[in-house]
């Protein structure tokens, strides 16, 4: 077994059911043990946001903010820096413990050794 775990989540409210997905994934990983690495890009960026996973509804599944507070709390959340400008997110605007960085940092993180990558 993948002594890390990076997954990517390009879904947000557009594609409920993928969003939930790929923070349960992250949220169950976290909670075995697993490093985990959650990257938000496309319209996932807008969890990064105070308040933002709080909107998200999706039934039969864990709350969002739940999901989002595991994976703060024993991983790591990365917002997508180019996703970040679109959206005119900066550093200041997001949750604590949130950071922001780009591709580079991504394909070093998804192609380091005993590493499994996810995407949704």
């Amino acid at each position: 077994m993948a002594k890390k775990l990076v997954i990517k989540v390009t879904a947000g409210a557009d594609a409920p059911e993928r969003c939930s997905q790929a923070f349960t994934v992250a949220a169950v990983a976290v909670a075995s043990g697993v490093d985990v690495s959650l990257w938000l890009t496309g319209e996932s960026a807008w969890f990064a946001l105070p308040g933002r996973a709080a909107e998200f509804e999706l039934p039969h599944a864990a709350p969002l903010p739940d999901l989002l507070e595991s994976v703060l709390a024993a991983g790591r959340l990365t917002l997508c820096t180019q996703c970040a400008a679109r959206r005119e997110i900066t550093e200041k605007d997001v949750i604590e413990g949130v950071r922001i960085a780009g591709a580079q940092v991504f394909v070093q993180e998804a192609l380091a050794d005993e590493t499994q990558a996810l995407v949704y």
